[in-house]
């Protein structure tokens, strides 16, 4: 399936939700999907919610360059059980080019009532610092993951 039917069937599953609720999962546990010009691109992704509100995020992409992230999130109630977030955090590349950077993120989140699935999508930026000074905004993203109370 091309990027856009992936983007078109979450977006979809947003609009099609009903019911409004609070978050309603403690954790989550998946892979997030991006473009390869970010360091931080297709990765394991977990998510930890300090309380309703402030979420801290983990990423890990594994190969060649390995990198790990860390975002801290504020997740805000719009309709129909969907969040919008916005945050940011630090990255460190390990293999290949070591670089250390800084990132933003702003996105959507929604969590199924029904199922323990929660999916997002976002924009996420990265500004590296250090080993070479650049900006790579083209970086889109789509995650799912399994959610835990």
């Amino acid at each position: 399936m091309k990027r856009t039917g992936i983007v078109f069937s979450v977006l979809s599953l947003f609009l099609l939700s009903t019911t409004a609720q609070a978050q309603d999962y403690k954790g989550a546990i998946g892979v997030r999907f991006s473009s390869k010009a970010a360091l931080i691109n297709t990765s394991v992704s977990l998510k930890y919610f300090f309380d309703e509100k402030i979420a801290a995020e983990g990423l890990v992409t594994p190969g060649d360059p390995f990198a790990l992230g860390l975002l801290i999130e504020w997740h805000q109630p719009m309709v129909n059980n969907i969040k919008y977030f916005y945050g940011g955090g630090m990255y460190a590349g390990f293999s290949g080019d070591r670089r250390v950077g800084f990132h933003g993120v702003i996105g959507l989140d929604y969590k199924i009532p029904s199922l323990p699935l929660n999916f997002s999508i976002d924009w996420k930026p990265e500004l590296t610092v250090a080993k070479e000074f650049s900006f790579e905004p083209q970086a889109l993203g789509l995650s799912a993951r399994f959610t835990i109370k």
